[in-house]
C-alpha cells in the first residue's frame, strides 16, 4: 500500500496561538497528502476547526519567561510525561512538534529515541539565542521545517536536515494591505492619524509591557491630540487591559478591538509593538514600528543578556541584518522613549516609504507554498 492511501495519524503539540496558526496550515498540507488523516496531541481553535483531537487545552503551555515558567513547571512537565507514555503507546507514524521548543524538543527526543518519527516546525532561533538549543535538536527531530530561508544550510552544517516550507504569515498578509477598508470596518477616521498599541498576548506580557504603551499613548496624545489609539485584545485579557487604561488615564480614549490584531495593523500608520511574531506581521503589512519589550529582570538578566547573540531581538531587523525599526527594551523602554520613538515615524514620510520597499521584498522572499512543501517534507520523512 502506498503511503498516500494509507490511513495515517499524525501527532502534534502546538504550545500557543502563534503555533496554532502554524499548525493550521501544516494540516492543510497533510491533509490535502492524507484524507483520512487523524491529527492528535495538543492545539488550539485553528488546528481543532480542522479536525485536531486535542488532549490538553493548548493554554496549558502558553506560558513565557523563566520565572513564569518555573511557577508552572510541574504541571507542565507532567503533562509532557503524560503525553510522551501515550505516544509511545499508540505509536503514530510521526510526531511533529510546533514551534514551543522548550517543551517539545525534550519531548521529540524521547520519541525519537522510542523509534517513532520526529519532525520539528520552525527552527529554534538558535542564530539568535540560545545556541546550545542546537544540540537538542539534533537530538530530537528528524527533520526541520524553517521558516526562514538562511536557516536550512545553518541546520546543515550541525548535521540536521531541513526544509525551507516559506512563512506561512506572507501568505495570509495581503502584499498591499487596504488601509482604508480597515478603518471603514473598524469606525476610525479615515485621515486622522492611528497608532496601534500591542503589547503582547500573554497574560505575563499585558502586565509588563502595557502600562508603559498606555503612559507612552498618553504622552504622545498631548502632543497630538488627533490621535487615534487602537489596540487588539483577547477577550480573555481585557477586563485586565481595562483596568490598564483607567490607571493610565487612557479609559476612554484608546480604542480596544475583540482580538483583530490584523485590522489593526493594516489600519494604523504606525505600531508600538512587543517583539515577538507580531513584528513580522506588522513588517509583512509594511508598517513601520517601535519594537519594545519588558519582562521580569531577573528573567531577563538570566537569559536575554547572557545568550543573545546578535544586536537585534525583532524579527524584521534580524531579517535585514540592521536596525531598519527602532528597539526599545527593557529598562530604556520608558514611557517617554516610546512616545518619542513613535511619532518620529509620523514625521518622516520619505523614511517610511523606503522602509515599505524593504518590507515588500522581506514579504516576496518569504512567500511560498508552505501546505505543499510541509506535506513534501513530512512525506519524505516518512519514506525516509
Amino acid at each position: 500500500m502506498t503511503i498516500e492511501a494509507a490511513t495515517r495519524q499524525f501527532a502534534l503539540v502546538a504550545g500557543e496561538a502563534s503555533g496554532d496558526l502554524l499548525a493550521g496550515l501544516l494540516l492543510d498540507g497533510l491533509q490535502a497528502r492524507w484524507p483520512d488523516l487523524k491529527a492528535v496531541g495538543i492545539g488550539g481553535p485553528q488546528m481543532l476547526s480542522r479536525g485536531f483531537e486535542t488532549w490538553w487545552p493548548q493554554e496549558k503551555l502558553a506560558v513565557r519567561g523563566y520565572i513564569e515558567v518555573l511557577r508552572h513547571y510541574a504541571e507542565i512537565a507532567g503533562i509532557r510525561r503524560q503525553l510522551r507514555a501515550r505516544l509511545i503507546d499508540e505509536r503514530p507514524d510521526i510526531f511533529i512538534g510546533v514551534d514551543a521548543p522548550d517543551f517539545n524538543l525534550d519531548l521529540e527526543a524521547g520519541l525519537r529515541a522510542s523509534g517513532i518519527k520526529t519532525a520539528h516546525f520552525v527552527c529554534p532561533s538558535i542564530w539568535a539565542w540560545r545556541p546550545e538549543r542546537v544540540v537538542k535538536l539534533r537530538a530530537a527531530a528528524d527533520h526541520v521545517l524553517c521558516i526562514f530561508p538562511f536557516e536550512p544550510e545553518l541546520l546543515a552544517k550541525h548535521g540536521i536536515d531541513a526544509t525551507y516550507v516559506g512563512h506561512p504569515l506572507a501568505k495570509v498578509i495581503p502584499m498591499v494591505p487596504d488601509r482604508a477598508g480597515a478603518r471603514a470596518a473598524l469606525g476610525l477616521d479615515a485621515d486622522a492619524a492611528v497608532v496601534a498599541l500591542l503589547p503582547g498576548s500573554r497574560r505575563s506580557e499585558v502586565r509588563h509591557i502595557a502600562p508603559r504603551f498606555f503612559a507612552a499613548a498618553a504622552l504622545m496624545r498631548k502632543v497630538r491630540p488627533s490621535l487615534q489609539f487602537i489596540v487588539p485584545v483577547l477577550p480573555t485579557l481585557r477586563a485586565e487591559v481595562e483596568q490598564l487604561l483607567q490607571a493610565s488615564g487612557m479609559a476612554g480614549q484608546v480604542m480596544l478591538l475583540h482580538g483583530q490584531s490584523h485590522a489593526a495593523l493594516a489600519a494604523c500608520d504606525v505600531t508600538l509593538i512587543a517583539s515577538g511574531t507580531a513584528t513580522l506581521e506588522a513588517a509583512l503589512f509594511k508598517r513601520p514600528m517601535v519594537i519594545s519589550y519588558h519582562m521580569n529582570s531577573l528573567t531577563w538578566n538570566l537569559i536575554m543578556r547572557h545568550k543573545q547573540l546578535q544586536p537585534w531581538v525583532g524579527l524584521p531587523n534580524i531579517l535585514a541584518g540592521e536596525f531598519l525599526v527602532p528597539e526599545v527594551l527593557q529598562d530604556r523602554a520608558t514611557p517617554q522613549a516610546l512616545a518619542k520613538a513613535t511619532l518620529d515615524w509620523l514625521d518622516a514620510p520619505e523614511k517610511i516609504h523606503a522602509l515599505q520597499q524593504r518590507f515588500c521584498a522581506m514579504h516576496t522572499e518569504l512567500l511560498r507554498d508552505t501546505p505543499t512543501l510541509c506535506a513534501d517534507a513530512i512525506q519524505k520523512v516518512l519514506e525516509g
